[in-house]
């Protein structure tokens, strides 16, 4: 198993030079085919516009969208002529209402989505609807990168974030490659319940799993000594130098984690090394 069509989504190239780097990076390291989608939105909302003028409005923004996506696909175009990889660019126009469908449709037919972290001062609310996308609609994992100046080498110590949960599971699944290929997988387990299924021996079954294939694991039991779980995730990373994190997303509600909060968000808030994630 390994990653052969990879697929990026560039809604402002000014914020996605580094994910266009790792995703070219991991296209060369896989041998891959790169598919980058050079998406510009029209955030009209003619509701909000007094009749008559929607029109107006609505052809504005269509056209600046046709603008920004022209410029992405140029830009990016230029970047790949240089590399040594095989790789297509399409830029496509999208309301907001349709980014779920469009990106869906792409990422339905990709081994893997790579994309820039979508919270921070620069990101607009294009970025986060392109991530769940991704997942929910195109039921592709997702491997979010930082905002570094370059990007991070091949992982060799991953930190992947263990549960029990579907979505965990799922996630480690489709991580597999990048697991068999690290130097070591830290399975790290947060004051596991007292009486779940794994209580005489933590992360023991998930352990054996990936011994069978070929992947070098050990087990850390952590307590939560720190508010949030990502807060404890992301101690645990500096402490061990490890430079990506592997876990489920969205356990509970998308609704209800952007509300109240969650450690999928606060993940892709605060990582400071590329977070793989699936649902």
């Amino acid at each position: 198993m390994s990653y052969k069509s990879i697929l990026t989504i560039v809604t402002d190239p000014a914020a996605s030079e580094v994910q266009l780097e790792t995703a070219i990076a991991m296209a060369r390291r896989e041998d891959a085919h790169l598919d980058v989608l050079c998406l510009g939105v029209d955030r009209t909302q003619t509701g909000y516009y007094y009749a008559g003028a929607s029109a107006y409005v609505h052809q504005e923004t269509i056209e600046r969208a046709q603008a920004e996506a022209a410029a992405a696909e140029l830009q990016v175009r230029n970047l790949l002529d240089a590399q040594d990889i095989r790789w297509a660019v399409e830029g496509v126009v999208a309301q907001m209402g349709a980014i779920s469908t469009i990106v869906g449709l792409r990422a339905r037919f990709a081994d893997l989505v790579v994309q820039a972290r979508p919270y921070g001062k620069s990101r607009t609310q294009d970025a986060e609807t392109v991530v769940e996308a991704a997942m929910f609609d195109g039921h592709a994992p997702v491997l979010i990168v930082p905002d570094q100046d370059s990007p991070l080498p091949a992982p060799r110590r991953v930190i992947v974030a263990w549960n029990q949960s579907t979505e965990a599971l799922t996630a480690i699944r489709r991580a597999l490659p990048i697991l068999k290929a690290a130097d070591l997988v830290d399975i790290t387990i947060i004051d596991p319940p007292a009486h779940g299924p794994e209580r005489s021996d933590p992360g023991g079954q998930l352990s054996q799993m990936l011994a069978r294939h070929g992947v070098h694991a050990e087990v850390s039991v952590l307590a939560k000594t720190m508010p949030r779980v990502s807060d404890v995730i992301n101690r645990h990373v500096r402490d061990t130098s490890a430079n990506m994190v592997v876990m489920g997303a969205y356990g509970h509600s998308r609704f209800r984690e952007a509300i109240l909060g969650g450690a999928t968000r606060y993940m892709l808030e605060m990582a400071e090394v590329p977070v793989f994630m699936a649902h």
